[in-house]
């Protein structure tokens, strides 16, 4: 604890332009790859060492970066020795969801700054606890929904608070993405360069299967939060920025795996509904994972309804507005922004304000998530209390709300 008391206090100075801003990388057999290049192009910032329970998949992405950058790079198999390595300034969490809470609390913990994917939490308690570590160890923490970073989307919204499309009232996610079969897998010893007990960390314990190891966990409830919690993680966010929402108060979710008898366990058609009566407002999350059609040309991305037009949001840079019945085309705008530059600028000025997608996010998006699952794993409407972040009248939902932890793998009451 002393150490990470000292790594705080250093941290906690502002860094100028010119330092060396160290970055650890967790998780990098495939989004991590992403992570490791966002952060090595930018200036003054060294991505510093690899981390992956995984020794092969570790040594493979140690050996690229020499080849790439012309450097070698540290690797390392438990992340618990990054949080203890006082020459490392940040982190960032390309792990598989059920870690993404847990390592960013033990980061903030340890006195490093966190860059964590979507979503960033696997249920809606972490999600809480990650805004309170955040806030306790004065950590800048970056919820991975690059949309925020984009100026042009930046626009769409500043154009929906001014009323472009009149009365905005219903934001719809579209997230329809190509997802095979992943087959019958079976299970197997776990192969002796994985670190299987390390990658399970808070999961339950479970036989090695490669239906989950290393990209297909997104489709067990263990390890991952089916595509309303992967893809739809970032147009969730989109929906509750566009409108100015955070948690509802009705929620309902119907649908199920129609196509492929494989190791699936979330759904591969899922619709999702929130209900926020007070400010008279409606969310709805369409999921397919198939052959389908487009939404005004949208497969993945949003639209917004108001009483004069509608407002599209096509992938992560691009909006379209079209006005009445004729939908008369309007303005519209594509720009990439850039989300990981954006945590560094954050990082140096040690000012979370400036954070285009901060820890809230991660908590908000991410839960909107998770009641969607829970009201569709439990085949009925629920209803919500965003204060307490408790279901009404109803335990076995509450019992939902969080997990059972694998020791000493927990993500603790008290952060």
């Amino acid at each position: 604890m002393a150490a990470a008391a000292a790594a705080t206090r250093r941290l906690r100075a502002s860094h100028s332009p010119n330092d060396t801003i160290r970055v650890a990388v967790l998780g990098v057999h495939r989004r991590g790859r992403d992570h490791i290049a966002g952060f090595q192009k930018l200036p003054n910032v060294q991505v510093a060492l690899l981390c992956d329970p995984d020794r092969q998949v570790a040594a493979a992405r140690a050996a690229d970066f020499e080849k790439t950058y012309g450097r070698r790079v540290r690797t390392e198999t438990d992340l618990r020795r990054v949080f203890e390595d006082r020459s490392i300034d940040a982190v960032s969490v390309a792990t598989p969801d059920h870690w993404h809470a847990l390592a960013t609390i033990w980061a903030c913990q340890a006195g490093k700054d966190v860059y964590v994917e979507k979503p960033g939490s696997h249920n809606i308690f972490e999600g809480r606890k990650m805004v309170e570590a955040a806030a306790k160890y004065n950590r800048i923490v970056q919820h991975g929904v690059q949309l925020r970073s984009s100026p042009a989307l930046q626009e769409a919204v500043v154009r929906l608070r001014q009323g472009i499309i009149g009365k905005v009232y219903m934001a719809r996610a579209v997230v329809f993405r190509w997802r095979p079969s992943i087959g019958r897998q079976g299970f197997e010893p776990a192969p002796p360069h994985l670190d299987y007990n390390l990658w399970l960390g808070p999961a339950a314990e479970r036989p090695f299967s490669r239906s989950w190891v290393h990209y297909n966990w997104h489709w067990c409830w263990d390890f991952g939060n089916g595509d309303l919690g992967n893809q739809g993680s970032h147009q969730i966010d989109m929906c509750l920025w566009g409108l100015g929402l955070g948690l509802p108060r009705y929620i309902t979710a119907a649908g199920g795996r129609f196509l492929f008898d494989d190791d699936k366990e979330t759904p591969e058609i899922q619709t999702a509904s929130y209900l926020y009566p007070e400010q008279n407002k409606y969310i709805e999350v369409a999921v397919r994972q198939w052959c389908t059609n487009d939404e005004m040309g949208v497969t993945v991305g949003n639209i917004f309804y108001g009483s004069e037009g509608i407002l599209i949001v096509k992938g992560y840079n691009r909006y379209e507005i079209y006005f009445g019945q004729k939908r008369e085309p309007g303005p519209s705008r594509s720009e990439d922004g850039d989300h990981y530059a954006n945590f560094i600028e954050a990082v140096r000025s040690r000012d979370p304000a400036k954070l285009n997608g901060p820890v809230e996010t991660a908590h908000l998006s991410s839960a909107l998530a998770h009641l969607g699952n829970i009201a569709y794993r439990l085949n009925r409407r629920l209803e919500f209390d965003a204060q307490r972040e408790k279901f009404v009248g109803d335990e076995e939902a509450n019992r939902m709300l969080t997990r059972d932890y694998r020791k000493p793998f927990v993500v603790p009451e008290r952060v």
